[in-house]
């Protein structure tokens, strides 16, 4: 069995760049415009799933109904939460606890933001929700299926992080932009998933599908 996942980040929120993690912020006019460009050439998905959060699950229940596709909400797929650093800008940051924030950027794994979720927690927390997504698609589906997950750019780093062993400290060397398209080919040998990136923010109509 194989199956094509597309992860799709949010678009622009409303208030721009921040340290927003769960904050719950709208797609801006512009996010909403870079996710209809970015669905515009692809829409082969069976089943469509989303972040609880509205910069994800707004965009994800319009599609669904237009494209008449059943949608699931996973509530352990949403964002990192920064704690105290919530809804603050880096320059905003910089001004209040400059300290904090260099170590964070220098060493994210070992110097948590206040109030806010370990990068381990998070990392156990995807991972635990992508092996349950998998084994759950292992009983749904029985030869193959294409299917769109709508999610976070800290989400879409903790997963390749997962298939391709990176090192969580290059995490933000991964470029994840606003709108931007992740495929993953999961194959399933004897019962057991094996996934592997078939396509990152580039051209998904070359990438390899089953």
């Amino acid at each position: 069995m194989t199956v094509i996942i597309d992860l799709l980040r949010h678009g622009e929120p409303v208030g721009g760049p921040r340290y927003r993690g769960q904050t719950d912020d709208r797609l801006s006019g512009r996010g909403w415009l870079q996710m209809h460009r970015a669905v515009a050439q692809h829409a082969p998905w069976q089943h469509i799933h989303s972040s609880p959060l509205r910069r994800c699950r707004e965009f994800a229940v319009r599609l669904a109904r237009h494209q008449r596709l059943p949608l699931h909400i996973d509530t352990q797929m949403a964002e990192i939460d920064f704690g105290r650093w919530e809804g603050l800008t880096a320059a905003q940051l910089m001004r209040r606890d400059a300290g904090a924030l260099g170590r964070f950027w220098r060493d994210p794994v070992n110097h948590t933001p206040h109030g806010g979720e370990a990068l381990t927690d998070f990392r156990d927390r995807i991972v635990i929700a992508w092996q349950r997504f998998l084994r759950d698609l292992s009983h749904d589906l029985s030869h193959e299926g294409h299917l769109l997950m709508i999610t976070h750019g800290g989400t879409v780093r903790i997963l390749l992080h997962h298939i391709l062993d990176i090192p969580l400290l290059k995490l933000q060397q991964i470029e994840v932009p606003y709108g931007c398209l992740t495929r993953i080919r999961v194959d399933w040998h004897d019962g057991k998933p094996s996934a592997r990136l078939a396509a990152h923010a580039g051209n998904l109509d070359r990438a390899t599908l089953p």
